[in-house]
């Protein structure tokens, strides 16, 4: 199971850390990613991390604003969120899987969302 937390409403250029902490004790054999969905759009993919943390991806439109991390012996994943933007606003979820899943946006395990909301 896995619970995110950490949304809220900032202002433009702003900065918010979201968390996503897992229950049980495989979380530091699983990929781990963030995604999110605006309102009248598609989920899309927005960062993933390998299992050791070597590894880490980004989609373009956060690429240099937000830092993947995790830290196994808390079961937690964090997602920091540097000079956000009004376009950042969308309900962020955690998910966990094997890496190849996670890439491709087809993790097995999801967090329920929070929400984050960027005013200009």
């Amino acid at each position: 199971q896995l619970q995110a937390s950490g949304g809220g409403l900032v202002q433009a250029g702003g900065s918010l850390r979201l968390s996503c902490t897992a229950s049980g004790r495989t979380f530091s054999t699983y990929a781990m990613g963030w995604f999110r969905q605006a309102p009248g759009k598609e989920r899309e993919f927005v960062s993933a991390m390998g299992r050791l943390g070597g590894s880490t991806y980004y989609a373009d439109s956060v690429k240099g604003r937000f830092t993947i991390s995790r830290d196994n012996a808390k079961n937690t994943v964090y997602l920091q969120m540097n000079s956000l933007k009004p376009e950042d606003t969308a309900v962020y979820y955690c998910a966990a899987d094997i890496p190849v899943q996670v890439l491709a946006g087809t993790p097995r395990y999801w967090g329920q969302g929070t929400l984050v909301t960027v005013s200009s």
